[in-house]
């Protein structure tokens, strides 16, 4: 027995000298600081695990004692797949530091903004210049790309809200514009649902193409809700609404810059100086203040309204007056004449 018992406290001795070795090896390994240069970005493909990723580092000399980190990885049970993107590694930064990002997910966040304004084609020029943003709508035509999104026989026009959308490298183009569709529909619908009372909309649809309309005929905001009240005004009598941002959208590629008399009688399903109400559907992606405007418009008499040159616009009541605005701003236009405001400085 006295055997046995002598035997017995030397095996639990040599076992603990044994963890307490690997123990301080383990904390030896995490206390390392990382042999970089530079700042660099490790790409974390879509299941990967840190068993490779970390024989991948110390192959590259970026640190050592992989296979204790690996152990020591499976003991405390984080045995899931590491969260896909890129993680920031800096020369300072010590091994254990690197493995609290991977256990929380610390991943790279970039960014891309839709603008007020857009087309669809603008739109998609956008997604295609971000060179971390998985690829994948770039054979699809509009709409192969809206039935993908479960939008079938929807047209694309207006139908994602502008917003900056962040996201991770490995994510998608579908995956920004399932956001930003999701997004559209939901200030839509809360908009829609605080709406002015006899409104000559038929549904959500009607007032997203006014807004539209709003969104590209003036930056300048305390003049939305004027243009709306313009606009509903003559929806309510059956005038035309003559709005040039719907003859442009219209005209397409054959756009150059300026519209003829040829172009306003020219018959396209956009040209609302031929065709009554509103467009089919709306021409450019447009903001919350915009759809505001168009369920708040402003009351009025007003049915006319013409650019100064400065961004703004003069509103009339009669055509009379109208027509003698359009010959102080527009026949006689000023040297620096502009359609939108000037932009505003951010010194």
């Amino acid at each position: 027995m006295r055997k046995l018992l002598i035997i017995f406290l030397g095996v639990s001795l040599l076992a603990v000298a044994v963890v307490a070795a690997a123990l301080w090896k383990h904390t030896q390994v995490l206390e390392q600081s990382l042999q970089l240069e530079g700042e660099q970005l490790l790409n974390v493909p879509a299941g990967s695990t840190p068993n490779a990723l970390l024989a991948q580092l110390e192959q590259r000399g970026v640190m050592k004692g992989a296979l204790w980190l690996r152990l020591g990885w499976r003991l405390q049970g984080q045995v899931q797949p590491l969260r896909t993107g890129e993680y920031e590694l800096a020369p300072n930064m010590t091994v254990a530091q690197l493995l609290e990002k991977w256990r929380i997910g610390d991943v790279v966040q970039h960014r891309i903004t839709l603008v007020e304004g857009w087309s669809f084609r603008q739109v998609r020029q956008a997604l295609a210049q971000q060179e971390k943003l998985e690829q994948s709508i770039g054979e699809l035509s509009n709409s192969e790309l809206m039935r993908t999104l479960g939008l079938a026989n929807v047209h694309p026009e207006g139908r994602f809200f502008p917003d900056t959308y962040q996201y991770v490298r490995g994510q998608s183009d579908l995956d920004i514009l399932h956001q930003a569709s999701e997004r559209l529909q939901k200030v839509l619908a809360e908009e829609w649902a605080g709406r002015a009372e006899g409104l000559p909309y038929k549904s959500p649809d009607e007032a997203l193409i006014m807004a539209s309309i709003i969104e590209k005929e003036t930056g300048v905001a305390h003049e939305r809700e004027e243009i709306a009240g313009v606009f509903v005004r003559r929806l309510n009598i059956g005038m035309l609404l003559q709005t040039d941002p719907t003859v442009i959208y219209g005209m397409g590629e054959r756009y150059s810059g300026k519209i003829t008399r040829a172009d306003l009688r020219r018959p396209t399903p956009y040209n609302t100086y031929v065709i009554s109400g509103l467009p089919p559907t709306p021409i450019a992606m447009v903001g919350r203040e915009a759809i505001h405007a168009a369920l708040h418009p402003k009351p009025g008499k007003s049915l006319y309204f013409v650019a100064r040159g400065d961004g703004s616009h003069v509103f009339s009541n009669t055509l009379r007056e109208h027509n003698q605005a359009v010959r102080e701003y527009q026949l006689k236009r000023r040297s620096d004449y502009r359609s939108s405001p000037a932009p505003v400085s951010k010194d």
